[in-house]
């Protein structure tokens, strides 16, 4: 039965878990999918707007610049801006508005810087050769990429053609690198942010926070030039980070803004982390609820079968006290015929021995003794079979005022030759001025020559049998107390020394239906019986008998 109730256990815990958690689970996964792709999403979406907003502010930087020269350019003829004093002015003007300018030239159209307005001594270097100044020529307005030149140290150019008549000549402006990286820089974020520009060729073009100085090649795959702007995820170093890039429109570079992923998603690991632990403490208490449920039911269950066994075990022991009443039923009229016959027989020999002749024998006296101890012990057996019958059908009490006391010295005078015979003393309690009780003292006797034949018994010899009678004034019930110097009744078959066929003596000293029958009776009485082990050993049995009972009759 264990075993049994334990798989069942398992099998109701596995379904409530299993009922319980999967859904549960379903729902923490789809609730936490849900809200990382949507924090993912809003994470890229927000670098995508700042790669752009940068890429714009960048954008702008230039094409300012551009109409700067462009303008300073168109304004200015070639021989006015080839004065010292004029262009030493203009780049004055420029410098208050814009700090981002390094030196501002006038180069002509052989490549001759004829006018320089600026720290470094550039003036009557020729840059014919140069790539950039074949570029202006053939576009008009050109960016170079960042160099170091004879400055030896990084540097970009922004270069305008202006056309006059048959001259053509070209301004020329450096831009100051540290000021422009500021603008770059602003786009990095985090601990481990970072923002860059790379051209072409992948080049750095402003220095990179982590990964190297300009003109070194980027720890980043090259990117052809593409629309619009991307965001990607790169292995970089130890490190994977989210990375933005986006080309900027006037000049062929690209900015670059690369992201900590661990620190934009701190808030999606900080509710991943609260998320489990609010799962571990639900998954806790569904299942400190499922085992206490379950423990429940399979108590309950339990305590139901227990219930159902013992109403079967009454069940058979109702259909066994059935069988055995008609067999007693049985037993006693065929008992009870030939007793009747014995009884009269023994009645006519008794009315022979009145005869004078008879009385005259010398062995008449014999005779008159066995006629009477004959008719004692026909009288014994009829006692015997109306206990049986007592037994067998339902035997209704009468009610009549009983006193106890003498109920219980008559009693004991049917016992006094066996206790006597087995060196055993009865002494007695008995309370003065006991009130009487309205019930059936035959029934009430019964049940007290069974209780102290039982104590005889259990004493066996050389010991004492005590009764005392009481009055409870609280429950106005008359109290007999049987006690024994006994074994005593062991305390595991304590609650069963009432059933039916239960005995504690020896196999085949009883039948285990005294006890059985004392307990019915005392019920069908309104009383009670009660058994428990002395202080001192030995048993006692308490009767309780009360002093009005209304008996029912059906």
């Amino acid at each position: 039965m264990e075993d049994k109730y334990g798989n069942l256990r398992l099998k109701l815990l596995a379904s409530m878990l299993s009922f319980s958690l999967v859904p549960l689970f379903i729902v923490g996964l789809s609730l936490y999918h849900q809200f990382d792709r949507a924090y993912t999403t809003k994470v890229q979406e927000n670098l995508r707007a700042l790669v752009e907003d940068r890429r714009h502010a960048l954008d702008l930087f230039f094409e300012e610049r551009i109409s700067q020269l462009y303008t300073v350019a168109h304004t200015h003829s070639f021989d006015a801006l080839c004065s010292p004093t004029t262009l030493q002015h203009v780049f004055d003007l420029m410098q208050r508005r814009s700090k981002y300018y390094v030196d501002i030239g006038v180069i002509d159209q052989k490549g001759d810087h004829v006018a320089y307005a600026g720290p470094y001594a550039l003036k009557g270097v020729n840059y014919r050769d140069a790539e950039w100044f074949q570029s202006v020529l053939l576009h008009g307005i050109y960016v170079s990429d960042v160099f170091l030149g004879v400055r030896q140290f990084p540097h970009f150019i922004i270069a305008v053609l202006r056309r006059e008549g048959e001259r053509y000549w070209i301004l020329r402006a450096t831009i100051n690198t540290d000021l422009f990286e500021s603008m770059v820089k602003a786009a990095q974020a985090g601990e481990y942010g970072d923002a860059f520009l790379v051209n072409e060729k992948n080049l750095l073009q402003t220095s990179s926070r982590f990964v190297g100085r300009p003109m070194e090649a980027p720890p980043i795959p090259a990117q052809p030039r593409f629309n619009g702007s991307r965001v990607m995820s790169l292995d970089i170093g130890q490190r994977t980070m989210l990375v933005g890039a986006v080309w900027l429109r006037n000049v062929p570079w690209m900015l670059v803004v690369m992201e900590d992923p661990q620190e934009e998603f701190l808030p999606v690991l900080q509710t991943r982390s609260l998320a489990l632990i609010l799962l571990a403490v639900g998954v806790a208490v569904v299942v400190l609820g499922a085992v206490f449920v379950v423990n429940l039911m399979i108590g309950q269950l339990q305590e139901a079968d227990r219930q159902k066994a013992l109403l079967d075990a009454d069940l058979m022991q109702t259909s066994k006290m059935a069988a055995l009443g008609r067999l007693a039923a049985g037993i006693a009229h065929e008992i009870n015929n030939p007793l009747a016959v014995i009884q009269e027989k023994a009645g006519w020999i008794q009315d022979l021995l009145e005869e004078e002749d008879v009385q005259k024998s010398e062995n008449f006296k014999e005779f008159e003794a066995a006629v009477t101890k004959i008719q004692q012990h026909v009288d014994r057996a009829r006692t015997v079979t109306h206990r049986l019958l007592g037994f067998a059908r339902r035997m209704e009490p009468v009610q009549h005022p009983v006193n106890m006391n003498k109920l219980v010295e008559e009693t004991l005078t049917f016992l006094e030759n066996e206790a006597r015979h087995r060196n055993i003393e009865i002494t007695k309690e008995l309370q003065d001025n006991l009130p009487d009780v309205l019930s059936d003292g035959a029934q009430i006797q019964q049940v007290l020559l069974n209780v102290v034949n039982n104590a005889i018994d259990a004493v066996e010899k050389d010991g004492r049998v005590h009764i005392k009678t009481s009055y409870d004034k609280d429950l106005h019930h008359v109290l007999v107390e049987i006690s024994d110097t006994g074994p005593g009744i062991p305390s595991d078959v304590l609650d069963k020394i009432f059933d039916p066929f239960f005995t504690t003596k020896k196999l085949g000293s009883g039948t285990g239906l005294g006890l059985s029958i004392c307990h019915s009776i005392m019920t069908k009485l309104g009383g009670r019986i009660e058994a428990r082990n002395g202080p001192q050993g030995g048993a006692v049995f308490v009767l309780a008998i009360p002093l009005q009972h209304q008996a029912s009759v059906g």
